[in-house]
């Protein structure tokens, strides 16, 4: 897809960051370490980059997303800011699994598996071996060296901010943070029919509508 402007956004962590890929492979970035705001931060980060570059809205042809698992706030944020983005601009719009993000990152390594800490003892992962890629699973922290030496056998790579919770015998890659090069390919080359921008949530919210109900 050469000669197409992508920009890429991500929010499901500590970082606001967006990337634009310009015609000619040339990319910009911006980031911030912000904690929380990203709703507030976003909008303007994003109209920065463009202008800076000096790219109308009109001309994205294509939106990346990461839709998590990572915060819940910032990955609601993230997804609907740029649903809203491609549908105002007429831009096709791509979901990005961070877990399969940092598996890019890997540099094509296998066996690996790619763990979120999605706290209170559980982790969410996915394995990439020979085999192709396993289905994202949820499980205890303490069940987890069986199970992931069940599907990839001993000696299987770990990377995310979840493989600090295995045994030392599980080579850490160190990967957490997401590359935005990273993001802005994967937002060229993957199929939005197949990688709809639909959030994958580690966890519902804790916080809840009077009546008990949960926010949508």
């Amino acid at each position: 897809m050469a000669g197409m402007i992508w920009l890429a956004i991500d929010t499901t962590g500590a970082n606001c960051t967006v990337a634009l890929r310009l015609d000619g492979g040339a990319t910009r970035v911006a980031s911030e370490a912000i904690g929380r705001g990203h709703a507030e931060r976003l909008a303007p980060m994003v109209k920065q980059l463009l202008a800076d570059a000096m790219v109308e809205t009109r001309d994205i042809a294509r939106i990346g997303v990461t839709i998590g698992p990572g915060s819940f706030a910032g990955t609601r944020v993230g997804v609907a800011f740029a649903r809203g983005l491609a549908l105002a601009c007429g831009a096709s719009c791509v979901g990005l699994s961070n877990l399969a993000v940092l598996a890019r990152q890997a540099d094509k390594r296998t066996p690996l598996a790619v763990l979120h800490d999605a706290k209170r003892g559980e982790v969410i992962f996915q394995v990439w071996s020979d085999a192709g890629v396993s289905a994202p699973e949820r499980r205890n922290v303490a069940d987890l060296p069986e199970r992931l030496e069940q599907l990839a056998g001993a000696g299987i790579a770990v990377t995310g901010s979840g493989a600090a919770c295995l045994p030392d015998r599980f080579p850490n890659l160190g990967m957490v943070e997401l590359d935005p090069a990273v993001m802005l390919a994967m937002t060229g080359e993957l199929d939005p029919a197949n990688h709809p921008p639909s959030p994958f949530y580690a966890r519902p919210p804790d916080a809840k509508l009077p009546g008990g109900v949960e926010p949508a």
